[in-house]
């Protein structure tokens, strides 16, 4: 077990050294004259010079990636462009929307896909399990903002039941919790439609195996064998798929977060795309990677949790 944490380490430090020397020099290298590119093409060299100066540009390329990546540690990651205030404070104002819109979409995710995955394994091949397949289809091809657009159309205007956008902020959480709960059902939806036939399929394979039919043979019931051995086995494919979804809702909630005009990260990318802040996104898209490697990591812990063969191995 400590091998294995040891080398995870490993991994999740070299990924994010590579992923801040990819974002650097995509951002910062390729654009050619960052300030020219932020500036737009009608600006003036003057202009341009002031603005090299003001962001270091004029530095050696070297000296300005490890001034960019030194002040994470310090929590100096420029100033804005556009809005003229430190990005950690943009982010950090931003993330406490975007971080439970996250984990909200993926425990409504997870609350209709497990049971529905499980049940569409033990009901295999009958009408049941035909019907939540076909519904699980249908929710993998629906877009997620049209089926936004259709709560709206629902729940807010013709309901009434919740507001078609905007956060009102954390100092009444029943009412932020409700603005967050319409942006969470449109994410969790294809979400839970994968998840729900991930876990079927990981389930059948799991109650086809040799010490499945070893424990019936000793006298358990279908359901103590499915709850005690089979379920437990199944989740190591899920946890990957529930990993790599966490990192989805919380770094591609851009056009959800538009949608209902919620001021999170993902609103913030693209407004400060269509702005050219460069300063800003690389700093936000450093922000989401970093969260991938992470999450990823966590995922990873977590296989020698659930699988003991894999504690062993690595023991």
């Amino acid at each position: 077990m400590p091998s294995y944490l040891l080398g995870r380490v490993v991994s999740l430090v070299l990924s994010l050294i590579a992923a801040s020397i990819v974002i650097f020099l995509v951002l910062e290298v390729v654009p050619g004259d960052p300030a020219q590119f932020m500036l737009g093409l009608n600006a003036t060299e003057e202009l341009a010079a002031r603005l090299r100066d003001e962001l270091g540009l004029n530095a050696p390329l070297l000296e300005r990636y490890f001034s960019w990546v030194t002040g994470w540690f310090t929590g100096d990651l420029g100033i804005s462009y556009t809005y003229k205030v430190p990005v950690i404070d943009l982010v950090s104002d931003r993330i406490w929307i975007s971080l439970p819109l996250a984990i909200y979409a993926l425990a409504l995710s997870t609350l209709i896909a497990f049971p529905v995955g499980i049940l569409a394994a033990v009901k295999r091949n009958s009408p049941t399990d035909v019907s939540i397949m076909g519904a699980t289809q249908i929710g993998v091809a629906v877009p997620n903002f049209w089926f936004a657009m259709l709560l709206v159309l629902l729940f807010s205007i013709t309901l009434r039941w919740f507001s078609a956008g905007g956060f009102p902020g954390w100092s009444d959480p029943l009412m932020a919790i409700k603005s967050l709960t319409l942006p969470a059902v449109a994410l969790a939806l294809p979400q839970a439609s994968i998840l729900a036939r991930v876990m079927r399929s990981s389930l059948l394979d799991t109650l086809g195996e040799d010490y499945i039919r070893s424990a019936r043979a000793k006298g358990l019931s279908h359901g103590q064998t499915l709850w005690r051995h089979a379920l437990r086995n199944a989740l190591i494919p899920v946890l990957t798929i529930m990993g790599l979804q966490f990192s989805f809702l919380l770094a591609g909630g851009i056009i959800i977060e538009n949608v209902f005009f919620l001021p999170g990260l993902g609103r913030l990318v693209f407004q400060s795309i269509s702005s050219r802040d460069l300063i800003v996104v690389k700093s936000v898209v450093m922000l989401l990677v970093l969260a991938v490697i992470v999450v990823t990591f966590l995922v990873d812990v977590t296989y020698a949790l659930v699988d003991p063969r894999l504690r062993r191995r690595t023991a």
